[in-house]
Parts: C-alpha cells; sequence; structure tokens
C-alpha cells in the first residue's frame, strides 16, 4: 500500500468521524491548533513588545506606562550608544559570518569524503555546536586571560610579550571573533553537510570522465547544487550574529569602555539594569527590524537561486 493511498484512506476516516466536511474546512480544523500556538509564542510576544516600546515604562517610577508614541525610537536614533553598539554588531556580522561560512565549508567538505577519518571528523564537529554559548565565551576568555590565558602563556614561551586581549578593545574584537566563528562554524557545517548528501555522485563521475579537474568540479558541480544549503546557512549565521549576546557578554562584558557592547547586550543593560522596559522595547523592535531585513534580502536571492 502507498503512503499516498493510505493518507487518503486517513483523510475519508477523518471525514466520517467529523461528518460532511469540506475541504477548506477539514484545512482550518487541522491548522487551527497550530495557528494559535504560532500566535501564542510568536506574534503575542512581538506584539507586546511593540506596544511596550510605545510607552514610557521605568520600574523606578512609581507612576504607570505613559503612552509617548515613537519618542522611544527618537531618542534611540539620536542616542550615541545605540550608533556604537550598531556599528560593532555590524562589524561582528562581517567578520563572523563569512568565517564561519568558510570554516564551515572546508569541515563539510572533509566530512563528506571517503576516507577514514570522515566519522571522526562528524563527530567533532558536534562538540562546537553541542556546547551553550556562555560557557563557550567562559572557555575563551580563559584562553585569552592576560594571567593565565592558554594564549599568552605560549607567547611568553615564545618569547613574546602578554597581551591584554579583553582589555583593548581592536584584541578583544579579535577575541570575540575567533570564539564566534569557532562555535558557529560547526553548525555550518552540518547545514552543508546535509546539503552536500543530496548531491548524485553520477554528477561527480560524469565530470571526471570528461577530464575535470577537482577545482572545476568543485566550481561547477559542487557549489552551484549547494546554493540552496549555502543560503539556509546564511540566513540563521547572520540572524544569530546580528542577535549576539553569550559569547561577548561572557568573555568582556560589553567592555572596555562598551566597546565590544552589541545591541543585545545594551537592550539588555537598558531593560533589566537599567529598568527602563520601554526603550529597552524600542531597541529591541530595531533589532527585530533589522533581523528581518537580513532574512528577507537572503529570501530573495534563495527564490532566485543565486548568491
Amino acid at each position: 500500500m502507498s503512503v499516498r493511498t493510505l493518507f487518503s484512506r486517513q483523510q475519508d476516516g477523518l471525514r466520517n468521524r467529523l461528518g460532511d466536511i469540506s475541504e477548506a474546512s477539514l484545512a482550518f480544523w487541522l491548522l487551527l491548533p497550530a495557528t494559535l500556538l504560532l500566535g501564542l509564542i510568536v506574534v503575542y510576544p512581538v506584539a507586546k513588545v511593540i506596544h511596550d516600546s510605545l510607552y514610557s515604562i521605568s520600574l523606578f517610577s512609581e507612576s504607570g506606562p505613559v503612552f509617548i508614541g515613537l519618542a522611544n525610537y527618537a531618542d534611540a536614533l539620536r542616542d550615541p550608544d545605540v550608533w556604537r553598539a550598531v556599528r560593532f554588531t555590524l562589524a561582528l556580522c562581517i567578520v563572523t559570518v563569512p568565517g564561519a561560512l568558510l570554516v564551515g565549508l572546508v569541515l563539510a567538505l572533509l566530512a563528506n569524503r571517503e576516507w577514514k577519518w570522515r566519522w571522526p571528523v562528524r563527530l567533532a564537529l558536534l562538540l562546537p555546536w553541542a556546547l551553550p554559548l556562555a560557557f563557550s565565551g567562559m572557555i575563551f576568555a580563559w584562553f585569552f586571560n592576560t594571567e593565565y590565558g592558554v594564549v599568552n602563556d605560549l607567547l611568553r614561551r615564545a618569547g613574546f610579550a602578554p597581551i591584554s586581549f579583553l582589555l583593548i578593545p581592536q584584541w578583544g574584537f579579535l577575541a570575540i571573533c575567533i570564539a564566534t566563528i569557532w562555535k558557529t562554524s560547526s553548525f555550518v557545517a552540518l547545514i552543508l553537510l546535509a546539503g552536500l548528501q543530496t548531491i548524485p555522485r553520477s554528477l561527480y563521475e560524469a565530470a571526471e570522465l570528461e577530464g575535470a579537474s577537482r577545482w572545476q568540479i568543485f566550481r561547477h558541480v559542487t557549489l552551484p547544487l549547494l546554493v540552496p544549503a549555502l543560503m539556509v546557512a546564511l540566513i540563521f549565521r547572520t540572524i544569530s550574529a546580528l542577535q549576539s549576546f553569550d559569547i561577548p557578554y561572557a568573555m568582556t562584558q560589553g567592555g572596555p569602555a562598551r566597546y565590544t557592547e552589541t545591541l543585545s547586550i545594551l537592550i539588555n543593560t537598558t531593560a533589566i539594569e537599567y529598568m527602563d522596559v520601554g526603550y529597552g522595547s524600542a531597541l529591541a523592535v530595531l533589532l527585530f527590524v533589522l533581523s528581518m531585513a537580513a532574512s528577507s534580502l537572503y529570501l530573495r536571492k534563495l527564490y532566485k537561486g543565486t548568491l
């Protein structure tokens, strides 16, 4: 019995139990639970944040919420702390997204090769992905610690002076980028490995018979067929980079002098530490819009089938 026949019989049985019901009504009742759940866990929280962003809500104030319209957004556009956080967040995206994509592609190609180290490589991909983000940040904070970090210990053994990686803005940015690429490249590799598994082996055999080199096979066979997986990886990696919080916060807490403060860290500081819920909600909405804009750009490219 085919799957199609089995599904048709189950659908007919469901109709018999529900009585005479149309296709549209059946679809409505089947989708209703998922729609309600989606509205509860996605639509309502987003609508609540947008609502709060239009009010002045401070937990230090004895008065209740006061409607102020778009004043929080106007203040955000004039706030130098916001622009500094946006610049750092975008810089983090520019470095870590291509970095994770490149490292992940190399790891995926290694894991897809027919050689004896294929399964150890595949198992190794799971370790960085499985570690919590905050724990990964703590590991690299220890690596780059000025006094007892592994990196500075190696520098001392090589005859160089230690570097205060987490206390100098430029070095702190570099350390965060390295930690982020290490953490996220395994996730990218898993997505790309799934894409590589869908490419028929016959295409590689035909290219080899035509005398194509390895680079030509990669350029004209592997890469074009890997575009959908690449775009999916880019979407997830870009959104997570724009919303970076755990690794930068665990490594530098946004310092020194708030230089490594991402937009997510600024939102947390504003809403949780300063208890300015209205202004923090406005910043969260701006981050949401930025993430959606990046996702829309990638999705348009994905539907067109080009990078």
